[in-house]
């Protein structure tokens, strides 16, 4: 779905609207793919070495993509204004990391 986006907003998008919301999309599909492959190295991660907190920074990043990106998404190509859904989503991906942090360091004690 992203490479789809990705490649509407390169090719397609900037006829229906402005440059600024073209950007938006490209901005949520690369928040998009670089949370996608670091989920599933925490879940290979979790297959060779499971820990507890490992779930948690799945779900965060799961949910920060799809406040962050989705939003943006919903903005550019419905006209949808979300407002704080956006930001919200921005500190669940922070949330994911900090949490991925505290597994790794948790893993090494």
């Amino acid at each position: 779905m992203m490479v789809i986006l990705g490649a509407y907003a390169a090719h397609g998008l900037a006829a229906r609207t402005t440059q600024a919301m073209v950007s938006a999309v490209e901005t949520g599909v690369r928040y998009q793919a670089w949370h996608t492959l670091a989920i599933m190295i925490v879940l290979v991660w979790r297959q060779v070495q499971p820990l507890a907190g490992q779930r948690w920074v799945v779900a965060l990043w799961a949910l920060g993509v799809a406040c962050f990106s989705g939003s943006l998404y919903l903005m550019a190509l419905a006209g949808l204004s979300l407002g704080i859904v956006t930001p919200i989503g921005g500190v669940l991906l922070m949330a994911g990391w900090l949490a991925l942090a505290v597994v790794a360091l948790m893993a090494k004690q």
